[in-house]
């Protein structure tokens, strides 16, 4: 019986595991959302929770047990800055699971956002048909133009000099 035995061991050893969730965490907090399966975004939650609960304190101590679980010392800077400070009279619940319909086609898996509560980042809205095409327009019309003025540039620098030969 598995009495009192928490979290998911999602087939990974200890040391993977682990890793798994201080990179979720970190880009949890570099993007303020992040997409997953239904229960990686469950158990990182916690984590999330308890780093915002240390950069709420911001004392040294805190800062050091933060920085053990982020892997990247900018994202522990933007926590302790940005994130803690946002969250100061909030008593817990810093983070929101919302899950997605359908499923993950690859390996119809539940998938979740996993996000900040009250932050400002837009979702991102998909493309159409035709700002995919617009957009594929625009980028041949760039491509064409990047090519095409270093030769009508020298053209005209050719002429150039010969034109004010003339005025003289």
């Amino acid at each position: 019986m598995r009495h009192q035995v928490r979290g998911r061991k999602f087939s990974r050893t200890k040391a993977h595991r682990g890793m798994m969730f201080r990179n979720m965490v970190t880009a949890l907090f570099r993007h303020e959302r992040i997409q997953t399966t239904t229960p990686k975004a469950k158990e990182a939650r916690a984590l999330a929770e308890r780093l915002i609960t240390y950069a709420k304190a911001g004392d040294l101590n805190s800062r050091r047990l933060a920085a053990r679980k982020l892997t990247d010392p900018e994202v522990l800077q933007k926590l302790f800055a940005e994130i803690g400070p946002r969250y100061a009279d909030r008593p817990g619940g810093y983070t929101r699971v919302l899950r997605l319909d359908g499923l993950r086609k690859g390996d119809a898996a539940e998938v979740a956002i996993l996000e900040l509560v009250g932050n400002k980042v837009k979702p991102k809205v998909r493309d159409t048909a035709q700002r995919k095409q617009r957009r594929r327009i625009l980028k041949a019309e760039d491509a064409a133009a990047a090519l095409a003025p270093p030769a009508a540039g020298k053209a005209a620098d050719k002429s150039a000099p010969a034109s004010a030969e003339d005025d003289k």
